[in-house]
């Protein structure tokens, strides 16, 4: 799995428009790319709802938020309209921004969860994996972000 320090790839990934976007446009401040598993289990619903609770958070701190999985655009909309989600779901299909991340599976056959932090230059601040710990990873990004702040001032 890439690390802090290295470069994200600029993986394309669709919207739920259904249009193809590069990751290097959205970078317009520093982003929270966290990829998870399926909308609606347990773990991603758990993991989404502290983004949104936290979310004022993360503008404060200059961030956007953005999450990722293999579904389609249709179930993101549903997903993010039944838990009123502030920020964007996008689609990785084929796998190959989850691919181009190395974000390992979890006993070989579980799309794995992982967030990164990435700042406006494309260089990756933060990186967390656990499939197990869904909400540490709101918490971690979060105080990742205001690690960076705090050591930019």
């Amino acid at each position: 799995m890439l690390q802090a320090g290295e470069r994200a790839p600029d993986v394309t990934l669709i919207d739920s428009d259904g249009t193809r976007v590069a990751l290097t446009s959205l970078l317009e401040r520093p982003l929270v790319l966290y990829f998870y598993p399926k909308d609606d289990t347990p773990g991603c619903t758990a993991q989404a709802c502290a983004f949104r609770d936290l979310y004022d958070e993360f503008s404060e701190a200059g961030a956007d938020v953005i999450g990722v999985s293999s579904d389609s655009q249709t179930a993101h909309a549903q997903f993010s309209a039944r838990h009123r989600l502030p920020f964007r779901l996008m689609s990785d299909p084929d796998a190959s921004a989850r691919t181009a991340f190395g974000i390992p599976k979890t006993l070989g056959i579980l799309p794995g969860r992982a967030t990164f932090v990435i700042d406006r230059d494309g260089t990756i601040r933060y990186a967390f994996n656990s499939q197990f710990l869904a909400t540490a990873h709101v918490s971690n990004a979060l105080r990742a972000l205001r690690q960076i702040a705090q050591a930019a001032s």
